[in-house]
């Protein structure tokens, strides 16, 4: 049990590897006690290792989120362990790269038990515990292809849509309700994890990547730390998520073609290392641990001049405010002689 009221305990779901791992660790480093819920014990082992070398209180579950009671029954054997759970963060998703008509029924449903359906599942269990105490936060863990979704992961963006309908369900009743406790949600870009070896591929040529520019998951936990602590309601992860979102809004016929004729193969790598990397987990955990990258450091960029104004609101607003006096300048056109 935690020492005292002033402990802040985390609990991230898909934390033994990728983007849940990173968080972990950044929470760990801000002295928050972390819960990792995962389905692989010794990812979880390696990712509470991580944990406490940074000097934090932790411990994990096993749990598969696609079940509710397995779900349940972390959350209680966390907060028996570290004390009143803080903040949860609804990280873990896998996917399938294959044309749509190639996925079975069984695949695609498993797709969605993961990757939507255990999100929902996460901020339930949350919020039975924080609803009563009028005080967490929850975060989601959205995506850039919920911003634009892209051919051959039809369940993953599917998944990744809904998520962000739900979101601002939840939100809208928590606001009528009165109630303190916060939901958010983070859109990541493409991002250097081990998410794409894990992925199920029946891809005819080459094996899953994510399209460039690509990141490392280090940006993206900072951009869940910055939800958590601020209670921000979204955070667009980069330059690539923004104008995904910008793009399908303005042009979306035109990013329609773009994805169509292109898209396939910005998601698919032939490098033997990559192949070399393939842990497919859609059933079953991964036969192996996982860090928190995947196999595309050398080209994974470690700075987002955009997660920067993320933190710095009041630059980005004025950003956008000259932005968009630009625009009306130029709409309007030079001036009239008269």
């Amino acid at each position: 049990m935690a020492d005292g009221p002033t402990r802040r305990v985390i609990v991230i779901t898909g934390g033994s590897s990728g983007i849940g791992r990173a968080a972990a660790l950044r929470f760990a480093r801000e002295g928050w006690d972390v819960g990792l819920v995962a389905r692989g014990e010794a990812g979880l082992q390696a990712a509470l290792e991580d944990v406490r070398a940074a000097g934090a209180r932790g411990c994990y579950a096993v749990a598969d989120v696609a079940s509710p009671a397995a779900l349940e029954q972390a959350a209680a054997e966390i907060e028996e362990k570290l004390g009143p759970i803080r903040a949860w963060v609804n990280g873990a998703g896998v996917s399938a790269y294959a044309r749509f008509m190639d996925l079975t029924e069984e695949e695609y449903n498993r797709v969605t038990a993961v990757t939507y359906l255990g999100q929902v599942h996460g901020t339930r269990v949350a919020l039975k515990r924080m609803l009563p105490r009028n005080q967490g936060n929850i975060v989601n863990v959205g995506s850039a292809v919920a911003m634009r979704a892209v051919p051959l992961q039809s369940a993953y963006c599917a998944a990744k849509y809904a998520v962000a309908g739900f979101t601002e369900a939840i939100r809208g009743e928590l606001i009528h309700e009165n109630s303190a406790v916060q939901i958010g949600i983070v859109h990541p870009p493409s991002t250097n994890t081990p998410f794409f070896n894990h992925a199920l591929s029946k891809l005819e040529d080459g094996v899953p990547r994510p399209p460039p520019p690509v990141y490392q998951p280090e940006i993206v936990a900072d951009a869940i730390h910055l939800a958590v602590t601020t209670g921000r309601r979204e955070v667009k992860v980069t330059g690539q998520t923004v104008a995904f979102a910008i793009a399908n809004t303005l042009t979306p016929g035109l990013v329609d073609w773009a994805a169509g004729k292109f898209g396939p193969a910005l998601q698919t790598s032939h490098k033997e290392e990559v192949r070399a990397e393939r842990d497919e987990n859609l059933f079953e955990p991964s036969s192996r641990p996982s860090g928190a990258h995947g196999p595309f450091d050398r080209e994974a960029l470690g700075f987002s001049p955009q997660m920067a104004l993320n933190k710095a609101p009041t630059i980005g607003i004025m950003m956008v405010g000259v932005a968009a006096l630009g625009v009306l300048a130029f709409l309007a056109g030079p001036p009239r002689r008269h």
